[in-house]
């Protein structure tokens, strides 16, 4: 079975080199969305026009806007007046991390259950990067939580060419090949889709505990979301000494004290990944 996995490994390697892998591509609305947001000619209708032809998403953004998290005075009835209040910046990162989900489906079973816990997951972080944004930084909510959206896209291209090859291999050899590759390809992705520079390190970066940087930044924030996640469990990351792990300093946070502890913080994260599901 180890054979498997190092040529799987291998494969892909040699194809990321040789640049013939086969990266994801941004849904549709997803690229008309930052098309409008990146053009100064642009105004919210132009925006609405483009999500109202998503039922689902526009439903989506709608919800977020009547959540704990943005609720104003009145109620939001339609998409002009979430958009309106959200903003166009916000709304058009929001609609591009939504419209990702349809990505993370497949028709193995085996599959099919890897990328929707990979998306979950994906959520839960995103959920937790937008609080402590907007808490703990000058850092901007809807860039974190875009960055918690991506900071796994490298696993897709991983789970496609184990589903398309029909390869039987155990969830822990697969573990192997996601925790290795999914970094650098989740980097280069993020590059294809001319993402911002600081959200194409991200991949490579959330899990790199030494990192030295000047200042709090996305990956900052992804890292101790994810800690933040596994705080109590089992997982291997709770065996570190978090005091070592500078990106706390840099967020201004104590790595001893649990955030879901804490009730108005806790109540904001419960309310933020929600908006995802």
């Amino acid at each position: 079975m180890s054979n498997i996995v190092e040529t799987i490994k291998n494969d892909l390697i040699g194809a990321i080199e040789a640049d013939k892998l086969v990266l994801p591509t941004l849904p549709e609305v997803a690229l008309q969305v930052r098309e409008i947001a990146e053009s100064e000619d642009s105004a919210i209708a132009d925006l609405v026009k483009v999500i109202s032809n998503d039922t689902a998403l526009s439903a989506r953004i709608i919800r977020v806007c009547n959540s704990p998290l943005f609720r104003g005075s009145r109620a939001i009835e339609n998409l002009n007046m979430a958009v309106s209040r959200l903003g166009m910046a916000y709304t058009s990162n929001l609609a591009m991390g939504l419209a990702m989900e349809q990505m993370f489906q497949a028709t193995s079973d085996m599959i099919d259950k890897r990328l929707r816990a990979t998306w979950q997951t994906s959520t839960e972080v995103a959920g937790v990067c937008h609080v402590l944004a907007q808490n703990y930084t000058r850092l901007k909510p809807d860039q974190a939580t875009l960055a918690g959206l991506v900071h796994l896209i490298g696993v897709l291209p991983i789970l496609r060419y184990v589903e398309d090859r029909e390869i039987q291999i155990s969830s822990i050899m697969l573990d192997n090949v996601i925790d290795e590759l999914h970094p650098r390809i989740g980097s280069m992705i993020l590059e294809k889709w001319d993402f911002p520079k600081e959200l194409q390190n991200v991949p490579l970066e959330y899990a790199n505990f030494q990192r030295e940087v000047p200042s709090a930044d996305y990956a900052d924030l992804v890292m101790v979301a994810n800690l933040q996640l596994v705080a109590g469990s089992d997982h291997p990351w709770t065996e570190m000494d978090w005091n070592q792990i500078s990106a706390f300093q840099r967020l201004g946070l104590d790595p001893n004290v649990d955030m879901s502890e804490e009730e108005d913080l806790n109540a904001q994260m419960e309310a933020a990944m929600a908006l995802l599901q």
